[in-house]
């Protein structure tokens, strides 16, 4: 079965996906240099002024709320096609407007197979991207980003094919209701292969453009994140639907490219994201927990990913405990495989290497030492602001601007540029009576031969982290996509809540056992507890 290369319109919805659950999605871009991109890299109004007459255009909207728009072309070529889309987003994280945009090249055969692309993302803080070749089954893909390149060579069991025709191809073969379909779809984002389930329903009359449109209602299911499309008999996707109110539609371009609010976009996804206890739970300080047990409900829970570093999972039932409390344990020998640079982490940058040392100036060589010297000096250095990007450690020091994301790639970067091996960990954290969420390192830290892994958060300025830090996975976004499912869907109650001794709760003119919201104003940007400033992981 052919390999397919997920459709930009369709890596769209999936980073909007990543950047309300993980927005690691996003971690969710990757800045291109080559000669490719670099005529054509002016302001996102001459990009889309080519586009020509054929093009689709598309309004990108969450819970109703317009927050950007794509466009996209097929050119015929000399060889086969090429393939362009342009987007633009504007959306609003915790109380902050940010914006990004994408960009994808790709070069295809007559028969649609895949010859080259070019992906990239700009949040506004410097593009950064990622370009692929394709030569049979090997995949040769370049991260750019920082002004370094990173390449990597992948054999895959097909050679990879573009998916943009895909409903092209189910209108030809006949659209028939109940009919089932898998295919398996590559994703250059996170550099993994799925298979994608489809169904197609009774067709449907939808509005697109402004107007009625009968088309077949398709489900789309990948990493248990079931997506719809409308897709008529000729095999034009006129709508599509994903999670948590996220919608792509066809329209003019004027209706396109015009905001529905200009300069604010009013729905707010990380608040949307959010998990509230049921019954709420309230913890005024949650550096005094020193043990919490929830039971999370609502999406598959499993895997070693979860065990280990102050947590420990049965079930779906979480326990965490202050990770103060932890002692070291026999020496862990899969810690060094968490020094080496990966894309994204590039802890062998020239630039990387400086930093970390300048960071540890003055402090004891010992690996505890220098851990918490690294979680004050990233929270010190960057300004906090909540982005949607695939955060390259390289840019997010060029910068210094991000979110939890930006925080921990740095963070890792650093640390194995010292020689301690540390990882990325995903998940839930505690902030203002919800768990949003949110990335935060871990760090390994050895004490002669032994050593124990301790969760850290530069974001949050602790360390080592606090217990309302849930773990849902661990790694890129190859693994953070494991979390997708969980957005929109996950349910809460605490079992147990245990306080330091002589913690009290801050009472602010009514009883401890009122848990109504306070109407008190929130700061927007002081350093102190902002979850991912809030951005959840992505």
């Amino acid at each position: 079965m052919t390999l397919l290369w997920r459709p930009p319109s369709r890596r769209l919805s999936r980073i909007l996906s990543l950047a309300v659950a993980v927005a690691w999605l996003g971690q969710m871009g990757l800045l291109v240099r080559s000669a490719y991109l670099r005529d054509s890299a002016g302001s996102l109004a001459t990009d889309v002024s080519r586009y020509g007459s054929g093009a689709q255009w598309k309004g990108v909207y969450y819970r109703g709320e317009k927050i950007g728009f794509i466009v996209s072309q097929m050119t015929p070529t000399d060889t086969g096609f090429e393939l362009a889309e342009d987007g633009s987003l504007q959306m609003r994280l915790l109380g902050a407007t940010t914006a990004a945009r994408l960009r994808t090249r790709a070069q295809v055969a007559h028969d649609f197979s895949l010859r080259s692309f070019v992906f990239s993302m700009d949040p506004g803080s410097g593009p950064i991207a990622v370009e692929g070749t394709v030569d049979g089954r090997r995949l040769t893909v370049t991260f750019v980003s920082g002004g370094s390149r990173r390449t990597e060579v992948r054999e895959l069991p097909e050679p990879p094919a573009l998916s943009l025709n895909l409903s092209r191809r189910l209108a030809a073969e006949g659209l028939k209701p109940g009919a089932r379909r898998t295919v398996q779809v590559f994703d250059p984002a996170t550099m993994r292969n799925a298979p994608m389930e489809l169904l197609v329903h009774q067709r449907e009359v939808v509005r697109a453009g402004g107007l009625p449109v009968p088309a077949f209602k398709v489900e789309m299911t990948f990493s248990g994140i079931t997506q719809t499309a409308w897709v008529t008999d000729t095999g034009e996707v006129v709508r599509e639907e994903s999670g948590l109110g996220l919608m792509v539609v066809k329209e003019t371009r004027a209706q396109a490219t015009a905001l529905a609010v200009p300069g604010q976009v009013q729905a707010d996804l990380m608040e949307a994201a959010a998990v509230v206890p049921s019954p709420p739970r309230r913890i005024d300080e949650p550096t005094a927990v020193q043990k919490l047990r929830v039971r999370l409900e609502g999406f598959p829970v499993g895997g070693p990913d979860l065990q280990g570093a102050g947590q420990t999972v049965d079930g779906n039932v979480f326990e965490v405990v202050d990770a103060r409390q932890l002692t070291p344990g026999p020496a862990d020998p899969e810690a060094a495989r968490f020094l080496d640079p990966e894309p994204l982490l590039e802890s062998d940058d020239p630039a990387i290497v400086a930093e970390a040392q300048r960071a540890v100036q003055g402090v004891k060589p010992e690996p505890r030492a220098r851990a918490e010297r690294l979680v004050r000096h990233v929270n010190a250095l960057l300004e906090k602001k909540p982005t949607v990007s695939l955060p390259s450690a390289a840019e997010v020091l060029r910068t210094r601007v991000g979110d939890c994301n930006e925080h921990t790639a740095l963070y890792v970067a650093l640390a194995r540029a010292l020689g301690i091996p540390a990882r990325i960990a995903v998940g839930l954290v505690h902030l203002r009576g919800a768990f949003y969420y949110h990335a935060w390192p871990e760090v390994y830290v050895a004490e002669g031969r032994r050593g124990l892994w301790l969760p850290a958060d530069p974001t949050l300025n602790q360390f080592p982290a606090d217990a309302t830090h849930l773990r849902l996975a661990r790694g890129g976004l190859d693994k953070q996509a494991a979390i997708l499912p969980a957005v929109g869907r996950a349910r809460m109650s605490v079992l147990e809540l245990k306080l330091a001794e002589g913690a009290t709760p801050i009472l602010v003119g009514r009883p401890a056992h009122d848990l109504r919201p306070l109407d008190l104003a929130l700061p927007k940007r002081d350093g102190g507890r902002r979850g991912c400033w809030s951005a959840p992981p992505a």
